[in-house]
């Protein structure tokens, strides 16, 4: 499995003058090149907080600039930033924008915070002074750059100029959406064990989403899911099964012959999923040959709180895509919703969805109830019990994914799961509001307007900037409402 939590991996390029490098020596606070130097070591103990950071030294000259895109592209990083330490020459910039393959770059500028760091410049005849000055001249070489900068072709870019807390908190949220952009390209999706005849509208590309993304799909069967079923031990459903209830309240009408059914399904799709290599495991719960080879559709994934696995209903890769970027971007437990229905005199929707989903967070609340919707089938083992959830409170980011002509596309907005009871019948759910002052009829107004599906991912806290961020990098339509 891919490795999905790790700190983001930034190449660090700062440049600096040639010509001033053994200026200033005998002043006050040393040459030139020992001031930027002192610099560079600020900028970098400042994002070693929250990235691993490659860092091949100042770049003085042409060399330097081959060397460090040669680097960078060799430890893999997620993304470059770069900027200049004050004016320099450009042919080491303009050369290292021309070697650095197609990666996410960040092109920054600090402006130096004269409040108790830098004593403000006053006279440049004092030889500390001038050097001081020729130190200082970040904004002449940013603007210089910056024309090379926009004509390269790297669509996968963004500036900012700013104080060293403004540029890295932007730069945090560049290098989080380019850290989920190096996951992808490295994530595997088993979908078992085909798409939703029943939604078209979930339909995507494989092909064209692994060339413009980087998830593969891999296809399992439901022969291969049938032959886990045979093998798993009873002595590892019970103890599942001893787990979840003494954790958890079981409904009086849950038949425990077709509880331990639905563990063991819920293991094996699990085990089969991790043979397989997956990070996200989309399942199609209703198709009629899960039904009839299985009996039930497995309602306890994951069937281990350790298990780095999502996995999402439906057969609905661009919902799963949703959910699982919602889990890399937070480090949360990330859940998949369809919004129900709006209760106009609340300002609410319901939400939710039934099936499989991550009802592990200790936040939350489950029950273990029976499938009501399939209860009276013909199947097996219907009306099998799920893991009936409801979402913890709090404001949440909620993500659709879809394909539309070749391009996915995102549209995202911020919910607020409020203090819910148990009452969807077997549907993990919540109550929703609105973020802010828009009512769900205006909500959902805009969200249509873009044209979605019914499914969505949702994760606590606010990663909308992240994901615009992520869209921009990988070419998908954007939209938050």
């Amino acid at each position: 499995m891919t490795e999905i939590f790790r700190k983001p991996k930034i190449g660090v390029l700062l440049i600096e003058a040639e010509r001033f490098r053994a200026l200033g020596e005998g002043t006050v606070r040393g040459t030139y090149a020992v001031r930027k130097d002192a610099e560079a070591a600020a900028y970098i103990n400042k994002i070693q907080e929250f990235a691993d950071v490659v860092y091949p030294g100042p770049v003085w000259e042409r060399d330097g600039a081959e060397r460090a895109a040669r680097l960078f592209y060799n430890e893999g990083v997620d993304c470059v930033a770069a900027g200049f330490l004050s004016w320099a020459e450009d042919f080491a910039w303009i050369r290292f924008l021309r070697e650095l393959p197609q990666m996410p770059l960040f092109f920054m500028s600090v402006v130096r915070d004269l409040v108790g760091l830098t004593p403000a410049i006053t006279d440049t005849n004092d030889e500390d002074q001038f050097i001081d000055f020729l130190s200082a001249g970040a904004l002449v070489g940013f603007q210089e750059a910056s024309g090379s900068f926009r004509r390269f072709d790297r669509p996968m870019s963004d500036m900012a100029i700013g104080t060293l807390d403004t540029v890295v908190e932007k730069l945090k949220i560049f290098a989080s959406a380019a850290r989920v952009r190096s996951t992808l390209r490295h994530a595997r999706i088993s979908l078992l064990s085909c798409f939703n005849e029943a939604m078209w509208a979930t339909y995507l590309d494989p092909y064209n989403l692994f060339m413009k993304v980087g998830p593969e799909i891999h296809f399992l069967s439901i022969s291969e899911l049938v032959n886990e079923i045979n093998g798993t031990s009873d002595d590892t459903v019970k103890g599942i099964v001893k787990e979840l209830t003494a954790n958890h309240e079981v409904y009086p009408n849950v038949d425990m012959e077709k509880l331990d059914a639905s563990v063991r399904a819920s293991y094996a799709m699990e085990r089969i999923a991790i043979k397989a290599d997956t990070d996200l495991l989309v399942l199609n719960d209703i198709d009629t040959v899960l039904f009839r080879e299985v009996g039930l559709r497995p309602g306890f994934a994951p069937t281990s709180a350790d298990l780095p696995l999502v996995t999402v209903p439906e057969g609905d890769i661009g919902g799963g895509l949703a959910t699982y970027i919602l889990h890399a971007l937070t480090g949360r437990r990330s859940n998949f919703i369809e919004p129900f229905y709006i209760d106009h005199v609340r300002g609410t929707f319901a939400a939710g969805h039934a099936g499989p989903n991550d009802y592990r967070d200790p936040e939350g609340k489950m029950i273990i109830a029976r499938d009501e919707r399939f209860a009276k089938s013909g199947w097996k083992y219907a009306g099998a019990p799920f893991a009936w959830y409801v979402f913890p409170e709090g404001t949440k980011t909620m993500l659709h994914m879809s394909e539309k002509d070749g391009k996915m596309k995102m549209v995202c907005t911020l919910v607020d799961v409020l203090p819910t009871k148990h009452y969807l019948a077997s549907y993990s759910h919540a109550d929703f509001a609105p973020h802010g002052n828009m009512t769900p009829e205006e909500l959902f107004a805009g969200i249509a307007a873009n044209g979605v599906t019914q499914h969505y991912g949702i994760a606590p806290g606010d990663v909308t900037a992240e994901l615009e961020a992520l869209a921009k990098m990988l070419g998908f339509d954007f939209a938050k409402i």
